[in-house]
């Protein structure tokens, strides 16, 4: 074996894991959405969560980047310990699939279409296809399913070259030798974890394992211990995303360690005094590709078998491990979790969720705000300005969180929901900053122990009804993206500008008359004006929601095309709305 068979070895290594990571990146983007409301409806049940697992793991093809993400997962709170346990044990299973794949290589026939199976053969064609849907392809999805196809067919070339600058170590007696001294269990498993801590994936670790046995150089006993400590060494990334996390997340990544540890302790005892008793013929015989798939998926299958049963156990093993002490101050809570964006379309939702109930607690804002003008409480006041602190909390956090998110690569529908969300935290945020100007004011008429006049009282309660429904109806369409109550929100601010006006030249009137006091007038005035700033913001979320479906962000000029129609759904709902709040 010359150096050049070392050079392209390493080169077919980095081809290898390329092709795995782009592979990934486009069946996450391609899966995103549906991942997410697969998340959104896992239960407590053991057994949904051992599916979940297996199932989304065989998407992203990534124990570990699994493993990562339920940590974030935890430390986020969207997700309990027991239930990451059962996620963790699916992910084991889920992750053999590369295996079964890369074991095509194997192939050999004299048939067309057999023959065509083995991915030396019928990669050429998928990279072709893939290149053809990334150069033509219209639609973001179609240049998604390309980047599939290219990121497959360099995954299998890499592949490839690893078997054939592999081919030549067969006749070097000291790799022959290095092999053999694998067949030490010990030896074997120790190999195993620390060629996948290196390069933090088992299903690449398991690919190079089967590229080496093409060689026909690696025997079962060797490859048995290896593919054990591949699965330990698989754990490195998550133990690592687990610093500085909460103590339920720092709890799944050991759980990780301890599943894979106890099933090797148990599945390598089991095969030594099996092996022991009944001498097995084959384990001095090669192993095949194919038969590292099957010994990698049994030995999972197995251990999950095993130890499903004794979740429950696992739980309080762990906890024991890792206990809870009695902590001096009060943890803030996540809001969001980095570790997420190891899967990209799970962060986008955790961030949908947040600027969710950030909406949700801007309309509760103003409306704890507004009570207080008619019954002052020195309480609801402080806790209306904890709400508004929360808010731009909300907005801080937020706004770091979408603008790394912004650089992942993402589906279409991720990008438009980063986008809209981008564009409306600011105005919620705003929205809590008048609700803590209508918070000073009525202060300032509690201290002064001055009340507005009964007309003025009857016209800000019909002004109040229009701000708290154009709110609600704002939260509801941005929550559950929908443009056609968003376009019902326009309408209604501006009804609420006119009701503004008018209720200003009433004041004016009654100003004149003697029937009202200056000094309630500029009272009066900067409410009126946090109440019509309240329904522009609205205005702006909307326009936001309703431009995020056409990817694109122009407010002044979507406001213009509607004002200056007049027609249609605009018109009517304006005229419904005038009607409902006629002074």
């Amino acid at each position: 074996m010359d150096v050049y068979s070392i050079i392209s070895m390493l080169g077919g290594l980095a081809l290898f894991l390329y092709g795995m990571h782009a592979l990934s990146a486009g069946l996450e983007k391609m899966a995103g959405g549906r991942m997410e409301s697969v998340l959104r409806k896992m239960t407590s049940n053991r057994l949904k969560g051992l599916l979940l697992g297996a199932g989304v793991t065989a998407v992203i093809q990534s124990s570990s980047a699994m493993t990562v993400m339920l940590v974030g997962l935890v430390n986020s709170g969207i997700m309990q310990l027991s239930q990451a346990i059962s996620v963790t044990m699916g992910s084991n299973i889920g992750t053999t699939i590369t295996a079964w794949v890369l074991s095509l290589t194997g192939i050999s026939s004299d048939n067309f279409w057999i023959n065509m199976a083995k991915p030396a053969n019928f990669s050429p064609v998928v990279a072709f296809i893939g290149i053809l849907l990334i150069m033509a392809g219209r639609k973001p999805k179609h240049k998604d399913i390309g980047s599939i196809c290219v990121g497959f067919a360099v995954l299998m070339y890499g592949m490839t070259m690893m078997s054939s600058s592999v081919e030549a170590l067969a006749e070097v007696p000291q790799f022959t030798g290095m092999l053999t001294f694998f067949k030490n269990p010990i030896m074997g498993v120790l190999v195993g974890i620390v060629f996948t801590a290196i390069i933090q994936s088992s299903s690449a670790s398991v690919g190079v394992l089967q590229a080496i046995s093409m060689t026909g150089s690696l025997t079962f006993g060797a490859a048995i211990p290896i593919i054990m400590g591949q699965n330990i060494g698989t754990c490195v990334s998550a133990l690592l995303a687990s610093f500085g996390t909460s103590k339920n997340a720092k709890r799944v990544a050991t759980v990780h360690v301890l599943f894979n540890t106890i099933g090797t302790v148990i599945c390598l005892s089991a095969w030594l005094i099996a092996d022991a008793i009944v001498g097995f013929a084959f384990v001095d015989e090669a192993v095949s590709p194919f038969e590292i798939a099957v010994l990698h998926s049994i030995f999972n299958v197995v251990t999950t078998v095993l130890l499903f049963p004794f979740a429950g156990l696992l739980e309080k093993l762990v906890k024991l491990i890792i206990r809870d002490e009695k902590e001096t101050a009060e943890a803030p809570v996540v809001l969001l979790d980095d570790r997420l964006m190891t899967v990209p379309s799970f962060a986008v939702a955790k961030a949908a969720d947040v600027t969710g109930d950030m909406a949700s607690l801007a309309k509760k804002t103003v409306k704890a705000a507004v009570a207080l003008l008619e019954h002052y409480d020195e309480k609801a006041a402080e806790a209306v300005s904890a709400q508004e602190g929360s808010i731009d909390r909300y907005e801080d956090e937020l706004g770091t969180y979408l603008v790394k998110l912004s650089k992942k690569e993402l589906g279409e529908a991720e990008s438009k929901k980063i986008a809209k969300m981008l564009h409306t935290i600011s105005d919620f945020e705003r929205i809590g900053d008048h609700a803590s100007n209508i918070l000073e004011t009525a202060k300032e008429m509690h201290d002064k122990k001055i009340t507005f006049s009964k007309d003025a009282k009857e016209e800000l309660d019909n002004l109040t009804d229009a701000i708290f429904e154009i709110l609600s109806v704002t939260v509801r369409s941005f929550k559950n993206d929908d443009t056609q109550l968003a376009e019902t929100v326009e309408p209604l601010e501006e009804v609420i500008d006119v009701l503004v006006a008018e209720v200003k030249a009433r004041h004016i009137e009654r100003l004149t008359q003697g029937e009202c006091t200056i000094e309630l007038g500029f009272i009066l005035t900067d409410l009126l004006t946090n109440y019509e700033r309240i329904a522009d913001h609205c205005s702006n979320i909307a326009v936001a929601v309703i431009e995020a479906q056409q990817d694109k962000f122009d407010a002044h000029e979507y406001l213009h095309q509607v004002k200056k129609e007049n027609t249609g759904r605009y018109a009517e709902y304006y005229e419904r709305y005038r009607q409902k709040y006629a002074l």
